[in-house]
């Protein structure tokens, strides 16, 4: 109930607004809302969240119920790659099989809003190829 009140608010701001980088963010805004409200981790099945930034790429595996991550995987460190979709398939990876190790087979895959596209897919079949399914 509160998500969609919110939703509601950030649409009839976005409407108000005529800067097109605060119509862009709002929107945004509203995308991961909209995704939030439908998308929960459990201990069983976690939500996978993803965030892609203009140079890094993260991932973690979170448990909504108890309020826990369980593992978290990040391209800050790691130099060698080059752009954002290598950076994105070793995060994939890496993320893959931390969540071997914890015991987690299968999750729920949050995008943050952002579209299902190059860099997202490139994390997303990398996590599929070390066996994590979603």
């Amino acid at each position: 109930m509160l998500m969609k009140f919110c939703a509601a608010k950030l649409e009839r701001l976005v409407n108000k607004m005529s800067n097109h980088l605060l119509k862009k963010i709002l929107n945004q805004k509203l995308r991961k809302a909209r995704v939030r409200s439908k998308v929960n981790g459990t201990s069983d099945r976690p939500r996978l969240s993803v965030n892609i930034s203009n140079r890094q790429v993260t991932a973690q595996l979170i448990d909504d119920v108890n309020h826990n991550t369980i593992a978290a995987s990040t391209s800050i460190n790691n130099t060698k790659l080059g752009n954002l979709a290598d950076k994105a398939q070793f995060v994939g990876t890496d993320i893959a099989k931390k969540a071997k190790k914890a015991g987690v087979k299968s999750v729920v895959f949050d995008r943050n809003g952002h579209k299902y596209a190059k860099r997202l897919t490139a994390l997303a079949e990398a996590a599929r190829k070390e066996g994590l399914e979603f």
